[in-house]
Formats: structure tokens, C-alpha cells, sequence
């Protein structure tokens, strides 16, 4: 198969298949998913710039099912994304803009040694919701601290991507003093408009494959609603583990292409 001068074989289209099943399955449980999707395209033979912008049309289409959920339960704080909104957008087309300046090996190197640092905060403990009280949101954190905190994690997100959604309900809980329920329901919309300003330049560079998309957004979303239902039988403390192993083969395998190879 040929798309957009890229070789897929049938077998590569299948494992970049389950990895995006995979990825989703990841999100919906830890998040995170990012992490998973880059390396697999990359090891696919796609070059950086269009592996990150394949990352981001199939998370941002696949975050769909999440926001839904999220404002069916009425914990986000619409007063906050209307200002943090435009500053996501913004920040991440700015970020994109920023990696698609450097080579392909850069940006091969780049996201290596950025992996562990997605990792990171992929795994972070977002803290306890039982104990939670509702709190209101200051006006000047509605005004100044969204804006701002969002601006600076989208552009970590067009720039690179994985761990965002975690960068997003810490910084929203410990920084901001939203309660973490809330947090968590509005960075989803955040984190939504960053994928979108993001996917806009690498859309405008060229570097995504539509095609491509298709079969990976739908395994995503399957891996979606497969994870959230297996979460809630089996727990995410053993996922976590099971990530956690795949994290290290991919790594391992794109130490290899980009720094020994």
C-alpha cells in the first residue's frame, strides 16, 4: 500500500492498528496514549513530522468519546474554557510550528529524549476525588492563570505531545486550585483545542495522512471504550504495569534507530 509515498504493508497497517487500539485503550485508563502512537509510527517507517501529526488527528478524534462523558456529568468549568480555549489553540499551533523547523533526525532524537519526561507525567498520581469539595475559581485565575498555564502546556503539546492531559489536571489541581474532578472534566476540553491547533499546522505542512487515519481512528475509539469498561474490572494498577513494559520496548527500539543505527 502506498500512502502519500509512504510503504505500508499490510502487516505494518495492521500493528499500527493495534497500536492505535492500544493508545486508546491507554487513555482511557492512565492516559497517555501518545506514547504509544509515536514510537509505532515512527518504527512504522513514517518520518517524524508526519508521525506527530498522525498522533494528533487520531487523539484528537479520539478524545471525543471522553469530553461526552465528561459534560454529561457536568463538572466542567465552562468559565475557564472560555479563556483557556483560544490559549490552547494558539500555543499548540505554536508549538508545532517550533518542531517542524528542525530536520527529521533532529526531531527523532528530540522525541526520544522526551519520551521519558511524557512518561513521567503520564504516571504522576492525579490525587483522591472522595475527600473533594466543590470550590469556586477565582476571577483571576479565570482570567490570567488559565490562559497562561494552558498557553505554555499547548505549546508542549503541538511541540511534542504525550503527558499533556496530565500536565493539564495538575497544573488546572495543584497550580490553579480547581478541585479534581473539575480538573480533570475541563483539561479534557483544553486538551482537545491544543490537539486541534496542533493538527491545523501539521495539516497546513502537509505531514498528515488522512488515509491513513481512518482505520487507526476507529481502533482508537475502540481501544477507548474497551479500556474504560476493563478499568473498571480489573484496575489500573496492573495496566499501569503493562504499560510500562511496552514504554521500555519502544524506547529500547527507537534508542536503537536514531542513536546506533
Amino acid at each position: 500500500m502506498e500512502w502519500l509515498g509512504n510503504d505500508i504493508t499490510f502487516w505494518v497497517l495492521i500493528a499500527l492498528m493495534l497500536s492505535a487500539f492500544a493508545a486508546g485503550f491507554i487513555d482511557s485508563v492512565a492516559g497517555g496514549g501518545g506514547l504509544i502512537l509515536v514510537p509505532s509510527f515512527i518504527l512504522a517507517g513514517l518520518p517524524p513530522q508526519v508521525a506527530l501529526g498522525q498522533e494528533k488527528i487520531v487523539s484528537t478524534l479520539g478524545t471525543i468519546a471522553a469530553i461526552r462523558n465528561f459534560i454529561k456529568n457536568k463538572k466542567v468549568v465552562w468559565t475557564a474554557v472560555a479563556t483557556g480555549i483560544p490559549a490552547g489553540l494558539i500555543g499548540a499551533y505554536a508549538g508545532a510550528e517550533a518542531i517542524l523547523y528542525f530536520d527529521p533526525e533532529t526531531i527523532g532524537k528530540i522525541i526520544l529524549a522526551m519520551l521519558p519526561i511524557g512518561i513521567i507525567f503520564s504516571f504522576l498520581p492525579k490525587g483522591k476525588v472522595s475527600d473533594e469539595t466543590e470550590k469556586p475559581v477565582s476571577k483571576g485565575v479565570l482570567l490570567f492563570g488559565v490562559p497562561a498555564a494552558v498557553f505554555v502546556i499547548g505549546f508542549y503539546d503541538g511541540f511534542f505531545g504525550p503527558g499533556t492531559g496530565s500536565f493539564l489536571i495538575l497544573a488546572l489541581h495543584y497550580l490553579l486550585r480547581f478541585e479534581l474532578v473539575a480538573a480533570s472534566a475541563t483539561s479534557k476540553l483544553f486538551n482537545f483545542a491544543s490537539n486541534i491547533g496542533a493538527l491545523i499546522a501539521f495539516m497546513i505542512a502537509g505531514h498528515v495522512l488522512y488515509l491513513l487515519a481512518l482505520p487507526l481512528v476507529v481502533m482508537n475509539l475502540l481501544g477507548n471504550h474497551v479500556g474504560s469498561s476493563s478499568a473498571m474490572k480489573y484496575g489500573p494498577k496492573l495496566i499501569r504495569r503493562t504499560i510500562s513494559v511496552s514504554l521500555s520496548l519502544l524506547m529500547f527500539s527507537l534508542g536503537y534507530k536514531f542513536l546506533i543505527a
